[in-house]
């Protein structure tokens, strides 16, 4: 069965580079950010890495933990670490989870319950192991973005995106394509108008079903 929005994330314990975790009590009372790779030592994953550790005060800000996995192990990671500090300029203060057995990529459906790694594996043997999932407070999978390994992920899509889920889920609201923090939010066609007026006061009804409003300071 797929893991779909709003299902509670598996559980699970494992080693980091950062020491061993049991993943829901990791989490705590935190948003979290589980972002899969293929393999240490690959240079797109190595620019993301980089990526995600330079936003390290923007998640702090958002009370978001971020965490990451690979099919290696500890050892590699910690030396990937080096690298990845190195190219970002900045140290890296999240854990790398070793999932050289799959579990972790098994329980999130990032490969087939069947795959397993040959000897002399190569990224190409893990290529589906290549998803942010952002994770609520409440353990509930929220958002899932799957890329192929030659393609970067954009990180800073991925922030707007958490201040989206948080903005929405906080105020009640909806947000619209392209959507930052501070632009008009949209009204769910659930709330009805006078509540709309009473909650919001001044709103813009472009349709019946789509209407905009500032959020309340």
């Amino acid at each position: 069965m797929s893991l779909r929005i709003n299902d509670v994330v598996p559980d699970f314990e494992a080693d980091t580079s950062q020491g061993p975790i049991r993943f829901h009590e990791w989490i705590g009372d935190s948003w979290a950010i589980l972002f899969s790779h293929p393999k240490d030592f690959t240079p797109v994953c190595t620019t993301e890495f980089g990526a995600v550790a330079k936003l390290n005060a923007e998640w702090q800000k958002r009370g978001t933990k971020v965490i990451g996995v690979s099919v290696d192990g500890v050892e590699d990671h910690k030396k990937w670490t080096n690298d990845i500090a190195s190219f970002a300029g900045c140290d890296v203060g999240f854990p790398i989870i070793a999932d050289e057995d799959l579990k972790v990529a098994k329980l999130f459906d990032m490969l087939p319950a069947e795959a397993y790694l040959p000897d002399g594996r190569t990224p190409a043997d893990s290529a589906t192991v290549r998803t942010v999932f952002i994770i609520g407070p409440d353990k509930q999978l929220k958002l899932a973005m799957t890329y192929p390994m030659n393609v970067g992920r954009n990180f800073a899509e991925v922030l707007r995106a958490l201040d989206a889920l948080q903005t929405a889920g906080a105020k009640g609201v909806a947000t619209p394509a392209d959507w930052t923090v501070g632009e008009d939010v949209i009204i769910p066609p659930t709330v009805s108008d006078e509540d709309a007026k009473a909650k919001f006061g001044e709103y813009e009804t472009v349709f019946p079903y789509l209407r905009r409003t500032k959020l309340p300071e």
